[in-house]
């Protein structure tokens, strides 16, 4: 794909953000489409957000499940950016307005303490860099209308990522054995997921050491004080107005979001 193609893309999933308007899947107009060329677009559309006064501030780990991979026929994780503009506290009610068609997932976030450069991260290398681990809610959001994706549409739009929210809860992940941690999802007081660590790749820490591998292939590496999603232990759970959610895990404890007008 050339550059001015991957440019328009980018631009149009940026507008499709800006606006709250979802655009018909890449792959239906570009059956030819690469997961080379959607990470390039998926550059671009970032790009745009950073000139408009963001700033990265750490990665997010998707399509972590085998029942995700399986969807999208694929049999590795994707990756995507989080910006300043994507990260709320917990407590901070979150408008519907600002999505398109949310869905939000639980999963356990990384605050890294030190640079993670790959290839030849491993497991004991994340867990030596990591600072802190919390409980946290990803809200996804696919600019792909109807939520029609294949791994090259979700992967161009930034892994369909919307904002995340980060529980007040912070541990050491060397005190906690995050594969077997079991997490417990409620929606409106009612339990909807269960789950174990190990669903994520083995464990949340594998799904990280294998983000620092893939990124250093690319000459990118993890820093000091980045924020990593490590990947849904929990269904996409589709999300309205009035909505509350609350996930606890293990040894680590629980957070909680709602959803406003």
């Amino acid at each position: 794909m050339d550059t001015t193609t991957i440019q328009k893309y980018g631009d149009e999933l940026f507008q499709a953000l800006q606006s709250r308007q979802a655009v018909a899947p890449l792959t239906d107009r570009e059956p030819g489409i690469t997961i080379e060329d959607a990470y390039q677009i998926q550059l671009r559309m970032i790009q745009r957000r950073l000139d408009a006064g963001e700033h990265v501030v750490g990665k997010k780990i998707g399509v972590t499940s085998k029942v995700v991979m399986d969807m999208l026929k694929v049999n590795q994780p994707d990756f995507g950016h989080l910006l300043s503009g994507m990260v709320f506290n917990e407590g901070e009610p979150l408008s519907m307005g600002q999505f398109i068609a949310p869905k939000a997932e639980a999963e356990v976030a990384f605050i890294l303490s030190r640079d993670l450069e790959g290839p030849g991260v491993t497991a004991a290398d994340v867990l030596r860099a990591t600072d802190c681990v919390m409980p946290c809610f990803e809200i996804v959001d696919s600019r792909i209308r109807d939520w029609k994706i294949k791994i090259e549409d979700t992967v161009a739009d930034n892994a369909s990522c919307g904002v995340l929210t980060l529980g007040g809860v912070r541990k050491n992940p060397r005190q906690i054995d995050l594969a077997l941690a079991g997490m417990v999802l409620e929606k409106n007081g009612e339990v909807i997921s269960t789950s174990a660590g190990a669903s994520v790749q083995g464990s949340p820490v594998n799904a990280v050491a294998w983000l620092a591998n893939t990124l250093g292939r690319l000459g990118i590496s993890l820093k000091a004080g980045d924020v990593i999603l490590s990947g849904s232990q929990s269904p996409l759970v589709p999300v309205v107005a009035g909505d509350s959610l609350y996930c606890s895990v293990g040894g680590l404890g629980g957070t909680s979001v709602r959803f406003t007008p």
